[in-house]
């Protein structure tokens, strides 16, 4: 038996298929459980997973058709089950299922758009459900090709080694950081793909947040963010009048690695978010216009800061570039979510 999970989306998306991971290797206990990436984050990620046995990786966003397809077919007839990881709505991530061949091809079939990203390409679909959280979407699938329940779903699996719970606790040493401390982290961005860069709360509200915090609780702040988010924490910490500890790592897992020290993660909705969820911390998620259906910190203690307008959530998973409809302030759902509330939101977790 071989199962491919076409995991193309970011690192948050590809976390929430990991409880699904989990269930296949549990059903099919000697299958090979490979996954088709196109993030190296995700790859870093997965390569952890003692349930997957290999990860395909390709550059699609910056390769030629020709490349591509060359590289699709390469992988035809090679396996026997794919599962299009949810949510993966894009018409072309079906045809990349479709071109591999699997006898058996799972995904979901979208509510919006219906038709328009090619589900019909796949034999095995699964009604998507507003009220269902992403990672009951991808177990949806599961159950459609096993014909089995899963009555209680797992957690998100990000796994750390002992070698990086060190190179953690060297790094909090080497900014003198103890674990007596209350550690709180921070992560201002989120995917700027489709307009997306609008879910951001602003980068001055995680500045006078972290004066709050460090004000009022002792707290030691954290800042997280990816190589292309140097800027906005650049401007976070000149902002702020106290001393933020951006935590600049060579990769995913030994950012990871640091955020298990936190004692709470405030974020905004991206895939650092569910990372938080994955490794069990108290998790703040600050939410605009998304369906907190989908994407809440799964099995975790956390709260949701939203303002929760009669018109949100407005982001439902379309091929579309977010946008808004008010005509009195565009996005005012995350712009008028002020910072006294997600300071509240911190104190009910401690």
């Amino acid at each position: 038996m071989k199962i491919l999970a076409i995991a193309l989306s970011g690192i948050g998306d590809a976390l929430m298929f990991t409880p699904t991971i989990t269930e296949l290797r549990k059903k099919y206990p000697d299958a090979e459980i490979d996954t088709l990436v196109m993030f190296n984050a995700v790859r870093q990620m997965f390569e952890k997973n003692p349930d997957i046995n290999e990860i395909y990786y390709f550059d699609f966003l910056n390769s030629s058709p020709i490349k591509i397809l060359s590289y699709v077919l390469s992988l035809r007839n090679k396996f026997d089950i794919s599962f299009s990881v949810y949510p993966s709505n894009r018409w072309e991530y079906n045809l990349i299922a479709y071109l591999i061949n699997a006898p058996i091809r799972a995904a979901v079939d979208y509510l919006r758009y219906k038709g328009r990203n090619a589900a019909f390409l796949n034999n095995y679909l699964v009604e998507e459900n507003d009220n269902l959280h992403n990672v009951e979407e991808n177990i949806k699938l599961f159950e459609k090709v096993t014909g089995e329940t899963v009555n209680n779903i797992g957690r998100l699996k990000f796994y750390l080694s002992q070698t990086d719970l060190d190179f953690a606790d060297n790094f909090l040493r080497e900014k003198n950081v103890s674990k007596e401390e209350l550690i709180i982290g921070m992560h201002a961005g989120c995917s700027t793909l489709k307009n997306h860069i609008k879910r951001r709360w602003e980068p001055e509200k995680f500045a006078r947040l972290s004066e709050i915090l460090s004000d009022k609780l002792k707290a030691k702040i954290l800042l997280f963010g990816g190589s292309d988010e140097k800027e906005l924490k650049q401007e976070i910490m000149s902002e702020s009048s106290v001393s933020i500890i951006n935590v600049q790592t060579d990769n995913l897992v030994q950012s990871a690695s640091v955020m298990s020290k936190c004692g709470v993660f405030i974020s905004n909705d991206s895939g650092l978010m569910h990372i938080a969820a994955a490794l069990g911390l108290n998790v703040v998620s600050i939410i605009g216009p998304t369906n907190t259906n989908y994407i809440h910190p799964w099995k975790t203690e956390y709260r949701i800061a939203s303002i929760n307008l009669d018109c949100a959530p407005c982001f439902y998973y379309s091929p579309k570039p977010l946008t808004c409809s008010r005509t009195d302030v565009k996005f005012k759902c995350i712009k008028e979510l002020d910072i006294e509330l997600v300071y509240k939101k911190v104190t009910e977790l401690l």
